[in-house]
């Protein structure tokens, strides 16, 4: 979910039991590459490895991750997909071909549909102040809901503090956060900006866009996104986590982080509630592809909302050229145009991709936050998968 966050800002390992787990995923992991196990797998025509699947074995060979998985919807409507790596470095047991991942930061594409959707009901204003729907929570040094307006906050223009920054909210992954805590954290740090001066990521415009949508429709955010969304577009195995729900449902690769030692932490299992409407959603790429292609052909939303979700301001300090709208990047593409979509972090996955508007889509994803060299090569193959 934290699109920028540095990787020192994630939760340092346990003493003991979880250590001792750690040395010996480490040790079997290494076990594992060397003895090859990274072979790759791929579900696509003729069984031969493309620029695609020669791509993911490099991330893992040369670049260090231990699984990367993909999804490639062609123009022609056909879905590939493709693995490398080993999903489970203590077992060497192989990555699910379109397993389920965290897709973290992919989340605010969905809260922000929601958002849009009560927009078109005419419950939601996007040129309302935030002091409509939440009067009196929104005040802090700088901080005002009176000033900050819907549109500000799902196109991260509002100056909101970022609450990933409060050490606390990553001291343990599994602990259970309510989203007024993860709001303290932010409330407690000045604003960072006037609203509307400038943008600037943050997570904080999503947990405010969250409570909006439980407080306008009266419902928990989980169930209105997979109501909304999920369920809607036939996103099958996607879902919201309820409260509590610290697994993946369904067949998948284990995540990890590296740690400064070069242990790698099994980060699969965690409380994605320091997540929840910025980075709770869990997915496959696949579905992902599925889901923004839905999006851009206007199954989501009516024209005038795709329109305001698709209207960007410059976000180049996620990259060159990227451009930020409502919950969605438009980047270019080295062929010429762009593509639409988000990309997301979270312990143990890192996801990115998006769609063309001739229903070309791709999601990418790796079982460990990479660097930014790494991210560079994510993203290159990504933009490789469209423009061929």
């Amino acid at each position: 979910m934290y699109e920028h966050a540095p990787h020192s800002r994630f939760p340092r390992s346990r003493r003991g039991g979880r250590h001792r787990a750690v040395a010996v995923v480490t040790a079997v992991a290494a076990g594992v590459m060397a003895a090859g196990a990274l072979a790759p797998t791929a579900a696509f025509a003729g069984g031969r490895p493309d620029s695609v699947q020669s791509s993911l074995n490099k991330l893992v060979k040369d670049d260090g991750m231990p699984a990367a998985l993909a999804s490639v919807k062609g123009r022609d409507g056909r879905t590939r997909n493709y693995t490398a790596g080993v999903g489970d470095l203590a077992t060497g047991a192989k990555v699910p071909m379109d397993g389920q991942v965290r897709i973290g930061s992919n989340t605010k594409p969905f809260t922000a549909v929601a958002v849009l959707q009560l927009v078109a009901e005419g419950k939601v204003g996007l040129d309302s102040p935030v002091e409509t729907y939440l009067p009196g929570l929104l005040r802090g040094d700088g901080i005002d809901g009176r000033n900050i307006t819907v549109r500000q906050l799902l196109q991260h223009t509002s100056g909101l503090p970022e609450y990933v920054d409060t050490a606390t909210i990553l001291d343990g992954a599994t602990r259970y956060y309510e989203p007024r805590e993860l709001l303290d954290a932010a409330l407690a740090q000045k604003a960072h900006f006037a609203p509307g001066t400038r943008w600037e990521y943050c997570n904080t415009n999503y947990l405010m866009a969250g409570l909006i949508i439980q407080k306008v429709t009266g419902r928990p955010l989980g169930e209105e996104i997979n109501r909304r969304i999920v369920d809607r577009v036939g996103l099958r195995h996607t879902y919201f986590p309820t409260p509590g729900d610290m697994s993946i449902h369904e067949a998948h690769p284990k995540g990890y982080h590296q740690e400064a030692d070069g242990s790698f932490r099994d980060y699969t299992e965690l409380d994605p509630s320091w997540g929840w409407a910025a980075g709770a959603v869990v997915s496959t790429s696949s579905d992902l592809n599925s889901f923004y292609a839905a999006l851009l052909g206007g199954r989501l939303l009516p024209a005038a909302q795709l329109a305001e979700m698709r209207t960007t301001v410059p976000a180049d300090e996620v990259a060159p050229g990227v451009r930020y709208g409502l919950g969605l990047m438009s980047r270019p593409l080295s062929c010429g145009g762009v593509y639409w979509g988000h990309g997301g972090t979270i312990p143990g996955y890192d996801t990115a991709g998006g769609a063309t508007d001739d229903g070309h889509a791709v999601s990418i994803t790796v079982t460990m936050i990479p660097g930014d060299a790494v991210k560079q090569h994510v993203a290159a193959t990504v933009d490789s998968a469209l423009c061929r």
